[in-house]
């Protein structure tokens, strides 16, 4: 945790040079990725523990409402993204979880929810979350399209996905951040096209 060593401007320093690291053409692939999912009708899933759980379900609220003009609010003909963050079904996870272990909580919603041609956001800080692998791994199988956002060294997941959006950093909080702030720029991309 760099912000234990520095004191709140050398910290907010630090985000903004580990932001202008970043590689913008893997943020404009999540953003063409998701557009072509809204084109088509299909599913994006967004799936992630703790922090990066809270981005999913973050991402996913911002997708949903964030890309429609307040004027289409009412239009029942206007197409709208079909997102779903798979960390907000708590009973769902919980028997998972309990009854049958941790690291199926999100392959299992897939089972039920996903289709060939869908996309799954996969989002895990250290990219060695077992339930997090396990979906990925079910979802190329079967024909969905996998996206990981990393940290870290970037883990299984880096090499797991098709399509990455890597953070080399060696601090969750960080990375966190940045992920979130690179999935604000998705939304507004795809409000941009969405909302013509």
């Amino acid at each position: 945790m760099l912000g234990t060593q520095m004191d709140a401007r050398a910290f907010m320093e630090r985000v903004a040079h580990e932001l202008g690291r970043v590689n913008p053409a893997e943020i404009h692939r999540l953003s063409e990725l998701c557009y072509e999912c809204y084109e088509n009708g299909k599913f994006v899933f967004v799936i992630g523990n703790g922090g990066s759980g809270s981005n999913a379900s973050h991402f996913c609220e911002d997708m949903g409402k964030g890309t429609l003009k307040r004027s289409d609010f009412d239009n029942d003909s206007k197409k709208r993204l079909k997102v779903l963050s798979l960390t907000d079904n708590t009973p769902y996870i919980l028997a998972w979880g309990n009854d049958e272990g941790f690291d199926r909580v999100f392959v299992e919603q897939l089972k039920n929810l996903a289709s060939p041609g869908d996309l799954l956001i996969a989002i895990s800080g250290s990219g060695n979350s077992p339930n997090i692998l396990r979906a990925v791994e079910w979802a190329n199988k079967h024909d969905l399209t996998t996206y990981g956002c990393t940290g870290f060294t970037g883990g299984k997941l880096q090499s797991l996905a098709k399509y990455n959006f890597h953070v080399p950093l060696d601090d969750m909080g960080i990375v966190e951040s940045i992920h979130l702030t690179a999935f604000h720029w998705v939304v507004d991309d795809c409000h941009r096209r969405i909302s013509l």
